[in-house]
């Protein structure tokens, strides 16, 4: 599926570290941040990480919650979350059903092997629940930046 900027964002119900549930109806009234990244702790989701947590006051100021999504365990989140200091919540998606529905999980190819992983993206959705902008294929280095200007401006 692919998503458009305006149209209403899929909705999800997802395990959150700190043993709780997140859900797109629990951030109605809210600006979000969904950012869909492949592993925890590799050396590009460590950084995209990191940077989120760098500017996570800057986002708490623009009235915008940060969640991060991947197909990892809670348990994997509670390590990578732990280890970093971070202090947003993680959502795990072992089914997929989330990655699928927001068009992230896709395949893939590295040195000629052919596999199914997620596509580093960004989304953000308005107070509406609306989808505001999307950040496909994401590189990292000064991308939280850019989705900070982005979240200041809806």
């Amino acid at each position: 599926m692919t998503l458009t900027v305006g149209q209403k964002a899929p909705d999800f119900t997802l395990p959150i570290t700190g043993a709780d549930k997140i859900s797109l109806a629990s951030l109605k009234g809210r600006k979000a941040v969904l950012y869909f990244y492949p592993k925890d702790d590799t050396s590009g989701c460590t950084r995209e990480a990191q940077d989120f947590q760098s500017l996570r006051n800057a986002f708490t100021a623009a009235d915008t919650e940060i969640i991060g999504v991947s197909p990892d365990s809670l348990k994997s989140h509670d390590k990578f979350r732990d280890k970093y200091g971070l202090a947003f919540p993680l959502a795990s998606d072992e089914e997929k059903s989330m990655l699928e529905a927001y068009g992230v999980w896709v395949e893939k190819s590295m040195y000629g092997r052919k596999y199914m992983g997620v596509e580093r993206t960004t989304v953000l959705i308005d107070r509406d629940g609306k989808i505001a902008k999307i950040w496909p294929k994401v590189k990292v280095p000064d991308h939280v930046k850019e989705v900070l200007e982005a979240a200041k401006g809806i």
